[in-house]
């Protein structure tokens, strides 16, 4: 019997340090850390979810218990290493915090590490939500991170981090997880479907990538939901299709509408997207991201051109303030197509009005000019 399809975020996991995306400073700290020999006791990855935080726990446990150990570039042939990443060691420990919360199997914990490991140099406790665990839980391992064991090592991965007690931070090395930023997903996901024989289109892989928000395993666990639907070649209709993304045209149309204070071309805009299928509160994002990287290119010459339609700084900063504004409350209420509107009208006049001490300055402005220009016409003395 054949092996059953293995998803691409398991195939293409991280192997070795150096083929991690976008945790640089990560993995300088931990490789130096292993070269020197300052190996802390304990660990705290933050992060949000799919940015690696379990995969450089495993490789670090794969680092640390590699034969002739600890070593930077562990083979990957070696027997302790596939049972390391495939999570079958007996000497390092998955444990998920949500599930495994309470103070038993805290007390437990305690117990084992007791115990020297059977086959590596470390015994290594990876807790995945830490953030999960009971105060009592908490409060019971603290002793043991403390003072623990030689043999003993642990690494704690939250998505969490302000629900995880100060006592036990202050006991950890922490390392925070960045978003993953656009480029880099987008060309891993480039370099994966060209391994798979994709043809998949640029606008395809970015559309994708702008979908992951910042995560790798979501915009692989994309892009293989993707391949099933349409097969070896991806377009960017495809993804805008499957997962109800506003076009690039769709939201400059809006903004274009919007800086030129068109209501109804808004609305009919507003409309058009409605009729797609597209997710609103993700065009509300998008138009957000696209308002805020014309403000900050109008920062050099003070405004940035919509449809022919020029806005300032000032006013874009106003309609970004509002739809921020507005952005919590886009499900709740009347409707959301309703929601959605109001949330762009009101953003629209906001970028209309003007700072009072805008207008004061203005005002002092035009009212000091015509004393200057009495007094260079005066006659002299």
């Amino acid at each position: 019997m054949s092996e059953g399809y293995q998803v691409i975020a398991r195939r293409y996991r991280p192997k070795q340090f150096s083929e991690l995306v976008g945790q640089e400073h990560i993995v300088r700290t931990l490789t130096n850390a292993i070269e020197s020999g300052r190996i802390g006791h304990a660990y705290l990855f933050v992060g949000p979810r799919g940015t690696g935080k379990t995969t450089v726990a495993r490789l670090f446990a794969k680092a640390l218990n590699a034969r002739g150990g600890p070593n930077v570039h562990p083979s990957d042939d070696d027997e302790i290493s596939q049972a390391i990443m495939n999570g079958s060691c007996m000497d390092v420990v998955e444990i998920d915090g949500a599930s495994n919360r309470s103070i038993d199997e805290i007390r437990k914990l305690r117990e084992d590490c007791q115990y020297a490991p059977a086959q590596c140099t470390y015994k290594i406790y990876i807790i995945d939500e830490v953030h999960s665990l009971t105060s009592d839980a908490f409060n019971a391992l603290l002793k043991t991170l403390e003072e623990p064991p030689k043999h003993v090592k642990f690494i704690f991965a939250t998505t969490e981090a302000h629900k995880v007690l100060g006592t036990i931070t202050s006991r950890c090395q922490r390392f925070e997880f960045r978003p993953i930023p656009e480029e880099l997903i987008a060309k891993h996901l480039s370099e994966i479907a060209a391994k798979e024989k994709i043809e998949a289109s640029d606008g395809a892989i970015r559309a994708i990538a702008r979908l992951a928000n910042g995560g790798m395993r979501d915009a692989q666990s994309i892009l293989d939901q993707m391949i099933s639907f349409c097969g070896t070649k991806l377009s960017v209709e495809d993804v805008i299709g499957v997962y109800g993304l506003a076009s690039d045209g769709q939201i400059s149309d809006i903004l274009s509408n919007m800086a030129r204070g068109d209501y109804a071309g808004v609305v009919k805009c507003v409309d058009g997207l409605v009729e797609s299928g597209c997710d609103l509160y993700r065009a509300m994002c998008d138009i957000q991201i696209r308002l805020r990287e014309a403000m900050i290119k109008s920062f050099s010459s003070g405004e940035s051109d919509f449809g022919g339609k020029p806005l300032t700084s000032e006013q874009m900063m106003r309609m970004l303030d509002a739809l921020q504004g507005s952005e919590r409350g886009l499900k709740s209420g009347l409707s959301e197509k309703a929601n959605f509107e109001v949330a762009l009208l009101k953003a629209v006049e906001q970028s209309r009005a003007r700072a009072i001490n805008t207008l004061i300055r203005e005002l002092d402005r035009l009212s000091s000019a015509p004393a200057e220009t009495q007094k260079k016409n005066s006659p002299a003395a």
